[in-house]
């Protein structure tokens, strides 16, 4: 790989001040106050009582959930919908339809949604490679935006999309929903209240059983399709149907692996509930142990983050069912005085006398109702852009880490590995011309 162009090492576009100056509100994962923005009357584009106009982009799988979740919300037109498969229009259409009365308009293009000065708001769900350019394009036009996880497809991407947002003043919600769910936040309010003593362990993890993807040779592209489109930034190659529908996570030019799938979810509560951001040693081990296929992913993947006083480490292991403390997908919190599990189903306490538990709460709706109240009240919103930016970089770094095949140190205040040219060159990626990552 050439030399990665658009980042400085040396001076950083954001650093990490700036950056993290709000993660302590942050932390409780609630909307609190404002964030230095412009005054509500010059920022916001609707008031409290008006509906707001959000157009979906990417509405296959989880974007034509979340476009019809919002759609369904009382103060929201889901005016437009907008996806590269002409294919996907009739079913994303019934599931709007369905939700708020009424059918959506459809584009082809995301470029044309964001030149409809009627759109307030966009949902970004495609492939992870697409994330950035179009929330920071997003940004530019105008569009407050809730973007998928993890919200990059790489760390220097992440950085230009706060950058955006705190330019141009834009609420921007990442799509970790688990932030919003109240039985989440009074798991992490224990963890934090020092009740298992010193925490110097978490854990994050997901083991499930995946299907293979089997090997497929190349082939025409589906009428309807506009493959040139879905590339956009990623490197020209033919049309593969193991590359594209979903499949695309597993390749290391579109997507981000179960690291950044499910890992991002599960990451997010362990640093959440530790109080940290950014390790400063990564180490990572695994491979390809079971698949026999086109994936490029590791099935089985162990990755270290170490900080000053603490560790949290992440495994995720894709083809068994027998997770770890009873949990297919959970992180926990290891004390001196006790030791807190927590999933989506609620969380619990253990090796204390009469240990606290609680059930499950909603996690989805609740995060989508906090970005539209947030568009209107110009709040911080429950899981914004520098949250969603740590969080996947965090899941950038293991893959870094792995894809190197050594330890990498990393430094958060320049957002480097340093002098090590070869897991820099992995925090970026070379675009496509025409669709180089914008600066701001």
């Amino acid at each position: 790989m050439t030399e990665m162009q658009p980042i400085d090492f040396v001076n950083p576009p954001i650093n990490r001040r700036q950056f993290l100056n709000s993660s302590a509100k942050n932390a409780a994962g609630v909307a609190v106050g404002m964030v230095g923005l412009a005054s509500a009357g010059a920022v916001a584009k609707a008031a409290p009582n008006e509906r707001i106009n959000v157009a979906g982009i990417g509405i296959r799988g989880q974007g034509k959930f979340v476009s019809s979740s919002m759609a369904s919300l009382p103060d929201v037109n889901l005016a437009t919908v907008c996806d590269i498969d002409e294919n996907l229009l009739p079913r994303a259409a019934k599931s709007i339809q369905d939700a708020q009365g009424k059918a959506p308009q459809f584009e082809t293009d995301f470029r044309k949604v964001l030149d409809d000065k009627s759109i307030d708001a966009v949902v970004i769900a495609t492939p992870d490679h697409w994330h950035a350019l179009i929330a920071i394009m997003a940004c530019q036009a105008g569009k407050d935006v809730y973007v998928e996880k993890p919200v990059s497809h790489n760390v220097l991407e992440g950085v230009r999309m706060v950058e955006a947002a705190r330019k141009h003043n834009r609420v921007v919600q990442s799509g970790i929903h688990q932030r919003s769910g109240s039985h989440f936040q009074s798991a992490v309010d224990y963890v934090r209240s020092g009740k298992l003593g010193k925490v110097r362990l978490a854990k994050a993890w997901t083991i499930h059983t995946r299907k293979p993807i089997g090997h497929k040779a190349d082939a025409p592209t589906p009428p309807g399709v506009n493959y040139d489109m879905w590339l956009g930034p990623a490197a020209s190659r033919p049309f593969n149907p193991n590359r594209f529908h979903y499949n695309w996570h597993w390749f290391w030019d579109y997507g981000t692996g179960e690291m950044g799938n499910w890992g991002v979810h599960m990451l997010d509560i362990a640093r959440w509930g530790m109080g940290v951001d950014l390790p400063n040693h990564i180490s990572a081990s695994g491979g390809k142990f079971y698949f026999d296929d086109d994936q490029q992913t590791p099935d089985t993947h162990l990755v270290h983050y170490r900080y000053d006083d603490a560790m949290i480490t992440w495994e995720h292991r894709l083809w068994t069912n027998h997770g770890q403390e009873g949990r297919s997908a959970a992180a926990g919190f290891y004390g001196d005085n006790g030791t807190l599990i927590v999933d989506r189903g609620g969380w619990k306490v253990y090796d204390q006398k009469d240990a606290p538990t609680s059930d499950t709460s909603d996690q989805a709706r609740t995060h989508h109702e906090n970005f539209i109240h947030c568009i209107k009240t110009r709040e911080t919103p429950t899981s914004d852009i520098e949250i969603g930016h740590i969080t996947s970089a965090m899941c950038h770094l293991g893959n870094v880490a792995y894809r190197v095949g050594r330890d990498i140190q990393f430094d958060p205040a320049t957002m480097s590995c340093g002098n090590d040219g070869e897991a820099n060159a992995l925090l970026g990626r070379e675009y496509r011309k025409e669709w180089e990552l914008p600066v701001v």
